[in-house]
């Protein structure tokens, strides 16, 4: 998996307050253009977000579900993206006291086209998309988007 890991001056508890905001996922996550639906469970395991992938006017329409969650500390989802295929992405945070937090995503594709690309040229282009989404949520994070009033 191509895993890209970035210090946030943002606690860990203010980033999660993004990730379990499912509606904010096309704001910080490279690719997502727009999200349709979000389960009432999000991000609960087996819940899914509905969104598209592209720019308009050549969207796919498609989902990601949760597969494993550790509240606050860890997300696995099954993104899916076809015809270009799916891919697993783990979100991982680790709270390092006062205002800090590391953030790692690993991703790598595990079925259709993308799989067929080799990893030597598949990871470098997956933690070149990674390394700005993790600028994004940051940003996010930071500007406190999540917030529950």
């Amino acid at each position: 998996m191509s895993t890209v890991t970035q210090l946030f001056r943002s606690p860990a508890a203010n980033v999660w307050e993004v990730i379990e905001d499912g509606w904010l996922y096309s704001g910080w996550v490279v690719g997502a253009s727009r999200i349709r639906a979000v389960d009432d469970q999000w991000p609960q395991v087996g819940s899914k977000l509905h969104h598209s992938v592209g720019s308009w006017p050549f969207l796919i329409d498609d989902s990601s579900r949760v597969t494993a969650v550790e509240p606050g500390r860890k997300l696995e989802i099954l993104a899916k993206g076809w015809p270009l295929g799916e891919a697993r992405i783990l979100i991982t945070l680790e709270d390092l006291g006062g205002s800090q937090c590391r953030v790692s995503i690993a991703e790598d594709a595990v079925r259709g086209p993308g799989k067929l690309i080799p990893k030597a040229l598949r990871d470098p282009v997956i933690a070149v998309r990674n390394r700005e989404t993790l600028k994004r949520l940051e940003l996010m994070a930071a500007g406190g988007a999540g917030k529950k009033s």
